[in-house]
């Protein structure tokens, strides 16, 4: 369809940047709704009648995709631009939860795999990149406040789906249990199926919305030239297929994968984590409900992270902000595991500075990218890097649940028990800690040659720069910030009244 092509998003003088935000959020909202399949997992455990290991597996086959998807197709995004994945990412997304509606309603597991796991994790990998490179180009200035805007997105659309999610299963089952998450199986499905349809409908907006500014364009009264006289930013641009030959690209992958592999490590096992670190004589003194709203605090903690941290390494440089990410994070952590239990304000301080550093790190990576390797092909990039995503999906779950399973059974475990577990992240994160220090810029053989970012000098191929043309005020963009804006105010709302049972409130 023309409609898609990149040729017709490309924006006229005088668009409105604020534009993009809402539009890239518009498809993280909606996917990061992979972070809250734990609502219906003891369900789906029923309804099935099998185990929440066969149950876990979509999540993992999802989240699996995303990494293989955002490596293959990440090219793709590029030249065709960010209209197109997004529509692709909507329809992968939409039509993953009606083939899983299909399976729960006729009790066939395979298609609850192929839809949410296989078709949705597509479309998660899809729309997880599909916005980064154009917010780039739109905030050369502030690369980091707007790749940390989006991708706060995907940390945040757990705490919308979350309890809207409860509120509809008890709306199509009056006897459902949210404490035990038991519901019955014409439930799900019908959740599946509003779920689908509502996020296709945010997603193709935020597809309709979006631009990509003409050759050249720059921002009112931004001189690229003051930017690119910083040691760690590069001049050049690097291609997708000369990146993953450069040794900087599988530092990158290293930084990433040891700071997700950490994250993960709790984020996994929070719940019973703190439940256990407080367990005095075979019982917890932290309720299954205060131990929920833990889980909640930790998912404000991860978006919030994604944009403060990532707004903050466009003052002190990528390099250094992981510098802190790792850093601080092995003190964190070891200060988790030897005095965690002296409080339950510390734990849940020590973890929530861990899983805001874990949002941080999703954040800032793609502006990392895009110093180290110039805009070219940094959507590509990207999507390759996110294969580090994937891996640390599956050690991270697999190091913290292979201690505990050495060391006792689920409900008997104390805070000792922990311990060699998060003494373990602490090395790995002293690995990704190295692996920073040793980022230097990347070397002329693997520039483009004949691609050159454009300089203060250039402008578009009509002569025009933002400098010229004010941005018109548009009441879209009032709209666009609302139909983000409300859905992620009331996620912040409930996760705060859930996590105040924590202290009592």
């Amino acid at each position: 369809m023309a409609v898609l092509e990149r040729e017709r998003t490309i924006a006229r003088p005088g668009f409105n940047r604020w534009l993009i935000p809402p539009a890239a959020l518009a498809v993280h909202l909606c996917i990061g709704q992979a972070y809250a399949t734990s609502v219906y997992k003891n369900a789906l455990v029923q309804h099935f009648d099998t185990s929440l290991t066969a149950i876990g597996v979509i999540f993992s086959v999802a989240i699996v995709m995303l990494g293989v998807s955002a490596a293959i197709f990440g090219t793709w995004v590029d030249t065709g631009g960010p209209r197109r994945a997004m529509v692709a990412s909507a329809l992968c997304w939409s039509v993953g939860f009606l083939v899983g509606a299909l399976g729960i309603a006729t009790t066939q597991l395979w298609l609850v795999y192929l839809g949410y796991g296989v078709i949705g994790g597509i479309g998660l990998g899809i729309g997880y990149i599909s916005p980064v490179s154009t917010l780039i180009k739109w905030f050369p200035d502030r690369p980091g406040l707007a790749t940390g805007m989006a991708i706060m997105g995907f940390g945040g659309g757990a705490m919308i789906a979350s309890p809207l999610s409860q509120w509809l299963l008890g709306l199509y089952d009056p006897a459902y249990d949210p404490a035990s998450g038991v519901a019955a199986g014409s439930a799900v499905a019908k959740l599946f199926v509003t779920l689908g349809l509502a996020y296709g409908v945010v997603m193709l907006f935020g597809a309709a919305i979006v631009r990509v500014p003409h050759e050249g364009w720059r921002p009112r009264h931004f001189d690229p030239d003051a930017v690119k006289r910083k040691p760690m930013v590069t001049t050049a641009s690097v291609s997708a297929n000369n990146a993953i030959r450069t040794p900087q690209f599988w530092l990158l992958w290293g930084v990433l994968f040891c700071n997700v592999t950490a994250g993960i490590g709790i984020l996994e096992q929070a719940a019973p984590m703190i439940q256990d670190f407080f367990r005095e004589g075979g019982s917890s003194l932290v309720a299954a409900g205060a131990a929920a709203g833990f889980v909640g605090l930790l998912s404000l903690c991860n978006m919030a992270g994604r944009f403060v941290w990532s707004s903050t390494s466009d003052y002190i440089g990528r390099k250094n902000i992981y510098i802190l990410y790792l850093g601080l994070g092995v003190v964190l952590y070891l200060l988790l595991a030897l005095f965690g239990s002296a409080s339950i304000f510390l734990f849940v301080l020590f973890a929530g500075i861990i899983l805001s550093f874990y949002g941080g790190g999703f954040a800032t990576v793609p502006a990392y990218l895009r110093d180290m390797f110039g805009t070219y092909q940094v959507g590509a990039i990207h999507g390759r890097l996110l294969t580090a995503w994937a891996a640390a999906g599956v050690a991270g779950p697999l190091i913290i649940n292979g201690f505990l399973d050495a060391r006792g059974e689920p409900g008997n475990l104390v805070a000792g028990d922990y311990r060699p577990a998060l003494l373990t992240m602490v090395g790995i994160l002293v690995v990704g800690f190295v692996c920073n220090i040793l980022v230097r810029p990347v070397a002329e053989k693997y520039h483009e040659k004949d691609y050159v970012e454009p300089t203060s000098e250039e402008s578009g191929a009509d002569g025009v720069t933002d400098d010229d043309v004010a941005p018109r005020r548009s009441p879209l963009v009032v709209v666009a910030w609302v139909v983000v804006g409300v859905p992620l105010a009331y996620g912040v709302f409930q996760t705060a009244v859930n996590a105040a049972a924590l202290f009592g409130g």
